[in-house]
């Protein structure tokens, strides 16, 4: 097994998380359901989704100089995550996110960011080195738009393959899709970028298609169970997910995109991949909480063996 870096840049937060029977309306109050607390942030969902996937992880981030900063690192370290990147701020608090989880798995999340949003890009420049040396830097957009910029320029300028996961849903600078080699949103997430409400595969395959127009390089939109929708050069292919009985859909995303870039760094191929990575979300699912639910190497290989992994992608 290959042993290349993956860097992560990104959010670290604490999950206050509420289990009730329905996602509560605006001036709602909804009785009953068990309340949990654990390690979320979609950064830090993606840096131990890498980890226990098997890769070499290091994860920039900011924390606060607090409880729940000091128990996030600790969290890494557990998970051999490389933290000596992750500053402790002493001006703001560490992140945190409350979460509503209904019955059937589905999620609302608001968050506060706190320390998140003050990872600038004085902080990407003293962690050139480690992203210059990676195999493949991974981000998402739980931090200062200027701050995944700067991380994205670094690596372009060193060949680094980048993965953008361009969530929570917003408008994206052009000047930075041109430095992405793999694109994963969700349906949702695409539409937003695209204008395009995905319902098929057509439809799935003009949104890729806009988004590699836009500059990405690969364009990976995932479907929950449906599977992964795949647009690059020459490429329109759906790879199937799994059918799964749906606990806590927080984080999925997160797992989906740190075990694609443990599979890509062990040069897999890009639909091995994708299957890969739609198996370590799958199983995620089944569980409550966002990295408490993030399955390990062996799980994931176990799950693929009893599913007969290599579901066959559908070229059209």
């Amino acid at each position: 097994m290959a042993n290349k870096k993956i860097v992560v840049v990104g959010s670290s937060n604490t999950d206050m998380i509420i289990k009730a029977p329905r996602i509560p309306k605006p001036g709602e109050t909804v009785l009953g359901g068990a309340f949990s607390m654990a390690a979320g942030g979609k950064g830090a969902i993606q840096a131990v989704a890498a980890a226990r996937a098997g890769g070499d992880v290091i994860f920039i981030a900011r924390v606060g100089a607090d409880f729940f900063g000091e128990r996030a690192i600790k969290s890494f370290n557990s998970d051999r995550i490389d933290s000596s990147l992750i500053s402790r701020d002493r001006e703001e608090p560490s992140g945190i996110a409350l979460v509503f989880v209904d019955e059937d798995g589905r999620n609302s999340i608001a968050v506060a960011a706190g320390a998140n949003a003050k990872l600038s890009r004085k902080d990407i420049e003293k962690s050139e080195d480690a992203i210059a040396a990676a195999d493949i830097l991974l981000m998402q957009l739980e931090i200062p738009m200027d701050t995944v910029l700067a991380a994205a320029q670094i690596a372009d300028a060193n060949d680094v393959r980048v993965i953008l996961n361009p969530a929570p849903a917003q408008k994206l600078p052009s000047k930075l899709l041109k430095f992405v080699s793999i694109l994963t949103p969700n349906e949702f997430e695409a539409e937003e970028l695209t204008g395009i409400k995905i319902t098929d595969h057509r439809s799935a395959s003009s949104a890729g298609e806009s988004l590699l127009d836009q500059g990405a390089g690969t364009v990976l939109i995932t479907l929950g169970a449906r599977g992964t929708f795949i647009a690059a050069e020459g490429i329109r292919e759906s790879v199937p997910g799994f059918s799964v009985r749906a606990v806590d859909s927080t984080g999925a995303g997160d797992v989906f995109c740190g075990a694609l870039a443990v599979a890509l760094s062990e040069n897999k191929q890009l639909s091995d991949a994708v299957t890969f990575a739609n198996a370590a979300a799958a199983i995620s699912v089944t569980r409550l909480g966002a990295q408490p639910s993030i399955p390990r190497r062996r799980e994931i290989e176990k799950f693929l063996s009893g599913r007969g992994a290599a579901a066959t992608p559908q070229h059209r």
